[in-house]
């Protein structure tokens, strides 16, 4: 558990840095941009290479790699790992570069429709320029699963801190001061997407060289190469169930109006903040570890590291969900209410940043869930879940959206994802037992009782902030430095009062540290 807890907090340092540079990113993009038609396209341009991304690179690829390069490590020890991701990656490069051409000429063809609004077409003009970035990421999401089965999880983790950089000295520094409009700052701006790309890619396989891999290409198939291309198909499907929801919504949100898509997307990165942080390090880092257990067929052992991430997941998520919702206001007011960024805009975003909140912990769990039945080598009973949550939230989407616009598409995400997450976690107790949710009754109790106190401390902390600084901008500075800091702090200690199973863990880990 403490050598858990170890990997996982790397994870989570890692990711806390590429998380505030993404929130610096953003913070800078609606400064500079706020809700406007080029900002909508830029993000509904940025989300088609990030549909792949997460398909080719993050999603079913990954899926497939860990368990089968986790028994290749069983088997054949690092030489085996290291010719099998060439092989790999050999087939990769093929793809992509087949993608990409045919994306260039689909983004092309936009023009050669009339009558659409001005932000389709420069929403084309975006995506032909934007697109080239999903080679560098799947890429080096294909060397971040072997570096995680290689335990090898900072570096794979601070892959978004390049990309965020980059952005960040592109549009802020270099645009701010060579370009004089916001055309020639969009320029920057996507410049910085494909610079950060290529890093991307750079420092992961420096790593790889480091542990002794060899990039060469090789395009044999061998056993290995035919068994990921089998767990990949179901789980590709699987996977582009779940992002084309995210397509899907962006798209309906575009056909709104100019600022749905950007308020949209500011709210789901919001909840991604935690998601991305803790969340995903959960799950980086509890995957290779089930996946090793399920090649080895001790499942008693999945069964208790299944457990002990969801039991981490509630402990962050459920907190954080009540943070959000309490807080919501200040964190839009001190740090997207500049600039371009109004009042006005905050004011739509609060309830679509309110309900996205709601989500985030059946997110989490369904996230969690499917890498349980990827470590079982199971890709087809996610891909059934997966279409089941995308009809619901597509039915739900255009329904609600007739009668509430954009709150009622984050209300469709909402509803599906529940679905999702109960379905998923009811199929998986049917092929394990132990894996079933009545195991955390105690724990969800206690990180309950946890999240009460230190809401009901939140929410008088505000009350008397809004008193003592009736400007609403001073409050919020106040509500982000002071408040948030001691309500996880006072969470902390809830916590630890409570006992809840990985304290002493936790403890150890701290002494060490202070004693070091």
């Amino acid at each position: 558990m403490s050598g858990l807890f170890q990997r996982i907090g790397i994870v989570s340092a890692s990711t806390v840095i590429s998380r505030v540079l993404g929130l610096a990113r953003d913070i800078l993009t609606f400064a500079v941009f706020g809700t406007s038609a080029l900002n909508s396209a830029f993000i509904f341009a940025f989300t088609l290479p990030n549909l792949f991304r997460r398909l080719l690179g993050e999603g079913a690829l990954t899926a497939a790699l860990v368990p089968t390069l986790s028994e290749e490590l069983e088997r054949n020890r690092r030489p085996g790992i290291f010719a099998l991701l060439n092989q790999v990656m050999t087939w990769l490069l093929g793809v992509l570069t087949a993608l990409v051409v045919v994306a260039l000429l689909l983004f092309s063809a936009i023009h050669w429709i009339p009558g659409l609004d001005e932000r389709w077409y420069l929403g084309a003009d975006l995506g032909r320029i934007l697109f080239p970035y999903l080679f560098f990421v799947c890429l080096a999401a294909m060397l971040a699963a072997a570096l995680n089965v290689l335990q090898r999880f900072a570096v794979p983790a601070l892959s978004a801190v390049w990309l965020n950089l980059s952005v960040l000295l592109s549009l802020g520094a270099l645009g701010g001061w060579l370009a004089g409009t916001p055309e020639g700052k969009m320029a920057f701006l996507c410049f910085g997407i494909l610079a950060g790309g290529i890093i991307q890619v750079a420092v992961p396989v420096w790593a790889l060289r480091r542990e002794g891999w060899r990039p060469r290409l090789d395009a044999r198939v061998t056993p290995g190469v035919r068994e990921i291309s089998g767990l990949m198909l179901p789980g590709l499907a699987g996977a582009a169930i779940f992002q084309i929801n995210v397509v899907v919504s962006r798209f309906l949100a575009f056909s709104l109006d100019e600022s749905a898509v950007a308020i949209l997307y500011l709210a789901s990165r919001l909840m991604e903040l935690p998601l991305g942080i803790f969340t995903i390090a959960v799950t980086t880092v509890v995957f290779p570890l089930i996946a090793g257990h399920a090649a080895r067929k001790d499942f008693e052992g999945f069964a208790v590291g299944y457990q002990k991430g969801v039991s981490l997941i509630l402990a962050i998520t459920l907190p954080a969900t009540a943070g959000i919702i309490l807080m919501r206001e200040p964190i839009l007011v001190s740090l997207f209410q500049w600039g371009a960024f109004d009042a006005a805009d905050t004011r739509e975003t609060l309830p679509v940043l309110t309900v996205f909140a709601l989500s985030l912990p059946f997110y989490s769990l369904a996230a969690h869930q499917t890498r349980g039945f990827y470590a079982l080598k199971d890709m087809v009973t996610p891909v059934r879940i997966a279409g089941i949550g995308f009809l619901l939230n597509l039915f739900l989407s255009l329904t609600l959206m007739q009668f509430l616009g954009i709150v009622g598409l984050a209300l469709a995400n909402l509803g599906s994802v529940v679905v999702q997450s109960r379905l998923l976690q009811v199929r998986l107790n049917r092929r394990l037992s132990g894996t079933a949710f009545r195991h955390q009754a105690r724990d969800l109790g206690k990180i309950t009782i946890a999240t009460a106190v230190m809401s009901l401390a939140v929410f008088l902390a505000m009350r008397g902030l809004e008193a003592v600084f009736p400007e609403g901008r001073s409050a919020a500075f106040a509500g982000i430095l002071g408040v948030i800091p001691a309500a996880i702090g006072l969470y902390g200690l809830m916590i630890w009062y409570l006992r809840l199973e990985g304290r002493n863990e936790v403890d150890a880990l701290v002494r060490r540290f202070l004693g070091k």
